[in-house]
């Protein structure tokens, strides 16, 4: 591996936060992607910015995940410095309708608090397994609400380890996107608020969605969820559907005869196999329909 002693030096800088030729599959939802040079998980904003410093100084790429649940790694992996944001931003504080969530918190735990807290909106993050710093980049959400709907600031640190707070509006929010894809921010926190709802109907509601879920989209194998975004003309998973690609298959890489915006992975699904299958629906779909699926999941690494 390139970079070899610098790593090492990044090691002894970040004590048991740093970790060397990382299987990326391990970091994924989807269980799959080769290893990345050096993967830091760092204990807070202070070590955050003293890799993003570290990345600098050697010149190397920085990569940023969150949870892995709409990310493809390529086999080959990811070269540079990859930046995971978990438990060391994991801080949630609940006051008023307002709630405080670090980057690291899962939009399970986010859901949790609110319900505790007697605070509505944020029900749609029911079954969503992201969390809340990569749910801001992307504007996850459902088809009635999304992180849009509930953040009014967040605080990003730039590649310089300087820490700035954004509000809602400058973010350039749209459907499964943000200006924050792209750039060299890295989403630490964000302030959210809700509206004061009676805990009973929000977990009537959350209750909802959850078996709704169950009921629509596969749980059995590994997946990233949505695979491809909605287009104006209708859903990705139906459009798929009626295009006869539901089961269609490379590999282990098997489009779900549930829901078919969901590619699984039958247990051994290479990167490539996913690549293979996502470019043979496009094809399915565009011939059917004349219509070109874009990307929901992110796809980083090497062949």
């Amino acid at each position: 591996m390139a970079y070899q002693a610098p790593y090492q030096d990044l090691q002894r800088l970040l004590p048991g936060q740093v970790r060397l030729l990382e299987p990326m599959k391990l970091h994924s939802t989807w269980r799959i992607g080769g290893p990345a040079d050096v993967l830091v998980e760092p204990g807070g904003a202070e070590s955050l910015s003293r890799a993003l410093d570290f990345a600098g100084r050697f010149n190397l790429p920085v990569t940023v995940i969150g949870n892995g649940s709409n990310i493809l790694v390529r086999d080959g992996g990811i070269r540079g410095v990859v930046i995971k944001i978990g438990n060391g931003f994991s801080r949630i504080k609940a006051e008023g309708d307002r709630i405080a969530a670090g980057a690291g918190v899962k939009l399970a735990q986010l859901m949790k608090v609110a319900l505790d807290a007697g605070i509505g909106d944020f029900e749609f993050a029911a079954g969503i397994p992201g969390t809340v710093g990569g749910a801001v980049v992307m504007n996850a959400g459902t088809e009635e609400a999304a992180m849009s709907d509930v953040v009014e600031n967040v605080v990003v640190m730039d590649k310089m380890g300087r820490l700035f707070k954004q509000p809602a509006r400058e973010l350039g929010f749209g459907y499964r996107t943000s200006s924050l894809q792209g750039a060299s921010l890295i989403v630490i926190n964000a302030e959210c608020r809700g509206t004061f709802c009676e805990a009973q109907a929000i977990q009537a509601r959350i209750d909802e969605i959850l078996s709704k879920r169950k009921k629509t989209q596969p749980y059995t194998y590994p997946s990233a969820g949505s695979v491809f975004k909605n287009p104006p003309e209708g859903t990705a998973g139906y459009l798929i559907d009626q295009a006869g690609g539901k089961g269609m298959r490379v590999g282990d890489a098997m489009i779900s005869t549930v829901h078919a915006n969901f590619i699984v992975n039958l247990g051994t699904a290479t990167a490539c196999d996913v690549l293979r299958l996502i470019d043979r629906v496009q094809e399915l779909v565009s011939r059917r329909f004349g219509i070109k699926l874009a990307l929901e999941v992110r796809v980083f690494g090497e062949d």
